[in-house]
């Protein structure tokens, strides 16, 4: 991808994001099933979700607001849509279905919000907005799975209601890596910074950028 940068740069993509604080922290979908290769996984989605532990650790010791995300349907099928149309697999993804189920490695705290949705955007009909509002989230730290699909999602919803979106690059992963790298490509041309976990802790320090949280 980097032949095309050019292109992007003479038309005015790319721009810096001032990445003010407060901090939050949004995981994405680091669940069973998106771990098996069986099932969902395969590429990069490991390693990320190995980077993520440390991720989470510190975000902790930071006090940052955290949000992860799971996709539950109903055991009836009843809210059943065009995602699972489109994925069928996904309608195995029940609230008792172990595959559903956030890996114990990134297990949620109390005071943590889990998010359970439907499609791929980890705000689209949540309460996650809100729940980042309230807590006075600027600067949205964004790691996950996949990167072409819910972390993209969910990315550009972040932007659009008006949060700064900073994207992981080794914390967020793909079943294929082509996907995985094009997207990250686009998404940091058109709505996000994108730098690996190390980088951005460390901007977010050098920078002065602490967050009051």
């Amino acid at each position: 991808m980097s032949d095309e940068t050019p292109i992007y740069k003479r038309q005015g993509f790319g721009s810096d994001l001032e990445l003010a604080p407060p901090h939050g922290l949004l995981i994405v979908d680091f669940v069973r099933g998106f771990l098996d290769p069986g099932r969902f996984g395969g590429g990069n989605i490991p390693s990320a979700m190995q980077n993520t532990v440390g991720l989470l650790a510190e975000a902790r010791r930071r006090k940052w607001p955290v949000a992860h995300t799971r996709i539950v349907f109903a055991d009836d099928d009843g809210d059943r849509n065009v995602f699972a149309l489109k994925v069928p697999g996904m309608l195995t993804l029940k609230e008792g279905d172990p595959g559903s189920a956030i890996v114990p490695e990134l297990a949620p705290e109390p005071g943590e919000l889990v998010v359970r949705k439907t499609v791929p955007s980890a705000f689209f009909a949540t309460s996650l907005a809100p729940w980042l509002v309230q807590r006075g989230v600027r600067t949205l730290v964004v790691a996950g799975c996949v990167t072409s699909g819910c972390v993209r999602a969910s990315v550009v919803d972040a932007m659009s209601l008006g949060f700064l979106p900073l994207v992981l690059s080794d914390c967020v992963g793909d079943r294929a890596i082509g996907p995985h790298e094009a997207n990250l490509f686009d998404i940091e041309q058109k709505y996000a910074s994108v730098m690996t976990r190390d980088q951005a802790l460390a901007a977010i320090d050098s920078s002065g950028m602490i967050s009051p949280n």
